[in-house]
């Protein structure tokens, strides 16, 4: 009997978005599919980083919510002895919200587990090693109870990222924390100190603040996440300013210290800066060291991340990588969809190479920033020719309505036929106003096509609107 006539073997090493998505692909195809995984189905992106940081977030945007209803004229009274009203402040009972995001991440993890259990798919707690392109071994960490080596016709390795740790600032998930650590807390930090302004530091500094921290950020760049759009950083800096935040630009921290009752940050050039709690926010690194990928034959960038091409598929025919441990953007949604694309090219469904120019990201900041797409930077230094219109929120009826100060619409279209090619919309719930910009992208769509759609007024969605109808081709 060949290969081909019976039923594949597909053994997935890590259970995170993109091996549970491949897992429930290769269920769907008909195949036989064992998924490893050592902490639970979700992995860190659902135990300990997306679900239960966007669930703080969430909590934060609440507290910001009642902090700031008085705008719009909704005030909030007690009384008081006496009794005349006094306002009262708004507290955050950050031992309450951290029980809470980790049942909320417990119990996604486990109907997760109950999708795949009830797809087929046999989930094995434990650790998985690469013996050979085709071999896994699988061990649980209990004595005797070590699994034989796992054969497979295809092999998916899904085992995610980890935070980057330095050595003059080693986390004692005390007092200097990891993101995966935030969530011990039993109360809100007196004075964080951020370390790092890249997406999760500038996340974490958002809803720390929110929730009544006072925060101080630390970046060794010019201004907070030097990767995003110039003007959607700089709107986000004004806003961390105004609201009481510290910001240190062009400073690179030495070390972090314990100190009697609290941590002490050594910058480079000598200064110190004292706080109760210091969160480490340096990036991540892979978790591709010790199972077996270099001895296996796997190629591997310098950054120990696992090489793939537009399928998920490595250097070896039998071997796909998914998610942040492979060299693709470390998002949950790209994760999820090579986990699908690798599952239908290795059992020969129809499968589109994934293109990330068109992937939507988002950062959970107060207001959000959403992207897809080409970038402002690539337009003006001409490696994309485009035109650019933003749009004001501040123009948008919507906007006024809700008391948002903060916030614009980027629309990119090529030159020449107003094709759109990416957009930047910085608000509230970004993340959810990106995606018609994202679906115009994927399906280039022009402005004048985007321009005919009605959109509801009054909306935030108008403002896309109205930038498309600025873009207008003018017909020769």
């Amino acid at each position: 009997m060949s290969v081909f006539e019976r039923q594949q073997r597909v053994v997935i090493v890590g259970g995170g978005p993109g091996g549970y998505e491949a897992a429930l692909a290769g269920a769907q195809q008909g195949a036989d599919v064992t998924l490893i995984e050592r902490v639970g189905v979700g992995g860190s992106a659902v135990l300990t980083d997306v679900v239960p940081s966007k669930s703080l977030i969430a909590t934060a945007e609440s507290a910001a919510a009642i902090r700031d209803a008085s705008s719009l004229g909704v005030q909030f009274f007690a009384r008081g002895e006496t009794g005349r009203p006094s306002k009262p402040e708004v507290a955050v009972n950050l031992r309450a919200v951290n029980r809470r995001l980790l049942a909320l991440a417990a119990q996604q993890s486990l109907d997760m587990a109950a999708d795949l259990e009830r797809a087929g798919v046999h989930i094995v707690q434990g650790e998985g090693r690469l013996v050979s392109p085709t071999r896994v071994s699988v061990s649980t960490g209990r004595k005797g109870a070590d699994f034989d080596e796992v054969e497979a016709d295809t092999i998916v390795i899904s085992v995610g990222a980890s935070p980057r740790m330095l050595p003059s600032a080693m986390p004692d998930g005390e007092r200097i924390l990891t993101w995966t650590q935030l969530y011990g807390l039993e109360d809100v930090p007196e004075h964080l100190i951020v370390v790092g302004s890249g997406v999760t530091g500038a996340e974490f500094a958002s809803a720390y603040s929110n929730m009544g921290s006072k925060v101080t950020l630390v970046s060794s760049r010019d201004q907070v996440l030097p990767g995003e759009d110039a003007d959607a950083a700089a709107v986000i800096e004004d806003v961390f300013t105004r609201q009481g935040m510290t910001l240190l630009a062009k400073s690179r921290a030495d070390k972090v210290e314990r100190s009697d009752d609290g941590v002490v940050v050594t910058l480079s050039d000598g200064r110190t800066v004292e706080g109760s709690h210091c969160l480490m926010a340096v990036g991540s690194i892979p978790n591709t060291a010790g199972i077996g990928l270099q001895e296996a034959g796997v190629q591997l960038t310098e950054s120990g991340h696992i090489l793939v091409n537009r399928v998920a598929r490595t250097n070896l025919p039998s071997v796909y990588a998914v998610g942040d441990c492979s060299n693709a953007l470390p998002l949950a949604s790209v994760a999820s969809m090579q986990g699908r694309t690798a599952m239908f090219h290795a059992l020969g469904d129809a499968v589109h190479p994934i293109s990330m120019r068109t992937v939507a990201s988002n950062i959970f900041t107060q207001p959000e920033i959403a992207t897809v797409g080409w970038t402002a930077k690539e337009i003006e230094d001409g490696i994309a020719q485009g035109e650019i219109h933003e749009v004001h929120l501040s123009t948008n009826p919507r906007a006024k309505m809700m008391g948002i100060q903060d916030g614009f619409v980027k629309l990119f279209a090529r030159t020449g036929s107003g094709t759109v090619i990416g957009g930047v919309v910085v608000a509230p719930k970004a993340s959810e106003l990106i995606y018609p910009i994202a679906m115009a992208a994927e399906h280039r769509l022009t402005v004048d096509m985007v321009a005919r759609v009605f959109p509801v007024y009054p909306s935030l969605t108008g403002s896309i609107a109205d930038a498309a109808r600025a873009m207008h081709r003018v017909a020769d």
